[in-house]
């Protein structure tokens, strides 16, 4: 296919993925041949059903081919996004169409966004096709369990280029406004075919995004207008619950916010939602509890590896009254015979990560706490993924794995399937020596069961097992009588403070 019938190939998807109406077509194509430097067009060219980032690639080797763009990953996403923003409407437009659909219903308005997301390769789609991703039974409900291999590893010559370029701080960081439209450079993301819905929030001016690298169905990012630290607060539980109670079919919830247990970027205060049921608010409620200064609100505990009190009220203004409280209590409680100190000297250590939902008319909130000590048998957190597990899974537990999702390291891929091998007897297979406890574990445990057509069942069932372990770790009341009666202890204390 030559570069002509790959751009009128582009645009037919465009206009079948609705993304342009037929009068645009021949604005977009000069666009299209004016970042491939072309200024001709050849009529008489033949279209194919290749998808849209199958497209792309093709026209991004085109550019490389011809001398116009560097063979640099981030050079060529540059271009990617360049060309796809000739399809997209202006933010203004877009916030129109949204808002126009709003009115008709939530659910047709996100679903118009999400589409034009994936469509115009914002939302990297043949990408997140790469990752491996499945259901794991455990006594917790079904966890998901993701290998991401979706983000493309780091390119050795845009490293390279990248110690050549001037600083700069703007965008400010990957969650700022300012990458609406922008182009990008080395390192950092092309973002010149990225849209933002404007939102108000709990009186606040807030933006909604899709992740370019979705975990799960619609995973959206709110995030605010302004570049300020993530603090958890009753401002928290205001703009959760304000925000689900816009979009009822939406979850949003938030990293914690101190280091170890928090998440990612805590630099930018932001939130994560979307459309998807975890295994977290699937699980049942095994302890009510009162706290009779907030009548109207009902409270539990919830059989989850996490620490975990669901709040439910049809009063969002009291609910929120009511988190305040459970989160005030919870930073200065102390409870050594569980290792829960709240601070060491001036340094806090208890923190909550907060879930809100609306369901069966009525909003919800999780507050699953968090305490990021350290001391000298856990250096890296007393309530972290333990030595033990790290061959999984060493990283930050963050708001999507404390919610159910596993998102692990792509290192798995190939790990996962050595071990399988050695489990069938190939000895000329090597297992990295951090599997090797585990993987003997395995072998003792199915010797009698162990067959080629249900090993790799086996190994997902283990995998689901040990990231039910990674969570229990996390857990700052041990899923042990000691612990949830040290967990009622403090429920408790909530009913007595005035």
């Amino acid at each position: 296919m030559n570069v002509f019938s790959t751009i009128t190939s582009l645009l037919k998807q465009a206009i079948d993925q609705q993304l342009i109406d037929p009068m645009d077509e021949i604005y977009c194509r000069n666009r299209i041949l004016s970042h491939l430097r072309l200024d001709t067009f050849n009529e008489e060219v033949f279209t194919t059903d290749h998808t849209i980032p199958d497209l792309l690639d093709a026209l991004v080797d085109y550019a490389v081919s011809e001398n116009i763009t560097e063979d640099v990953l981030d050079d060529k996403e540059v271009l990617a996004a360049k060309i796809m923003d000739c399809f997209m409407p202006s933010p203004s437009e877009l916030n129109r169409i949204f808002y126009e659909k709003y009115k008709e219903d939530p659910v047709v308005a996100t679903d118009y966004f999400y589409k034009l997301s994936r469509s115009s390769n914002y939302i990297q789609t043949k990408r997140i096709a790469k990752n491996i991703h499945y259901k794991a039974e455990t006594e917790y409900g079904n966890l998901d369990i993701t290998i991401n291999l979706s983000k493309p590893e780091k390119d050795p010559k845009a490293i390279a280029k990248a110690k050549n370029q001037p600083e700069t701080n703007y965008p400010k960081c990957l969650l700022c406004i300012e990458n609406e439209g922008f182009e990008g450079r080395v390192g950092h993301p092309a973002r010149a075919n990225h849209r933002m819905v404007r939102a108000e929030v709990a009186g606040e001016s807030w933006m909604l995004q899709y992740s370019p690298y979705v975990y799960y169905n619609e995973h959206c990012i709110l995030l605010s207008t302004e570049h300020r630290d993530m603090k958890i607060g009753t401002k928290t539980f205001e703009r959760l619950l304000d925000f689900v109670g816009t979009f009822p079919h939406y979850f949003a919830g938030s990293n914690a916010d101190i280091p170890i247990v928090g998440g990612s970027i805590l630099s930018h205060d932001h939130y994560q939602g979307g459309r998807y049921d975890f295994a977290m608010a699937e699980a049942p409620e095994t302890y009510s509890f009162n706290m009779r200064q907030f009548k109207d609100v009902s409270s539990h505990l919830v059989k989850w590896p996490m620490s975990v009190i669901r709040l439910r009220s049809t009063n969002k203004e009291e609910l929120i009254q009511a988190s305040t409280h459970v989160f005030s209590q919870w930073k200065e409680y102390n409870d050594d015979t569980v290792e829960i100190i709240s601070h060491t000297g001036e340094t806090p250590h208890n923190t909550v990560t907060p879930i809100a939902r609306k369901r069966d008319g009525q909003f919800e909130i999780d507050l699953v706490l968090r305490n990021n000590r350290t001391n000298d048998e856990f250096p890296e957190g007393i309530f972290h993924p333990h030595p033990d597990v790290h061959h999984i899974k060493k990283e930050n537990i963050g708001l999507i794995e404390v919610m159910g999702l596993a998102v692990l390291p792509p290192r798995l891929k190939d790990e996962l399937e050595e071990i399988k091998a050695y489990l069938m007897g190939d000895q000329t297979t090597k297992v990295k020596d951090y599997h090797l406890n585990w993987v003997e574990e395995l072998k003792d445990r199915y010797r009698q069961t162990l067959m080629k057509e249900n090993v790799e069942q086996i190994i997902q069932d283990e995998l689901g097992r040990k990231f039910a372990r990674v969570l229990e770790d996390a857990g700052v009341f041990k899923q042990t009588s000691i612990g949830q009666s040290a967990f009622q202890t403090f429920v408790h204390t909530l009913d007595r403070v005035q």
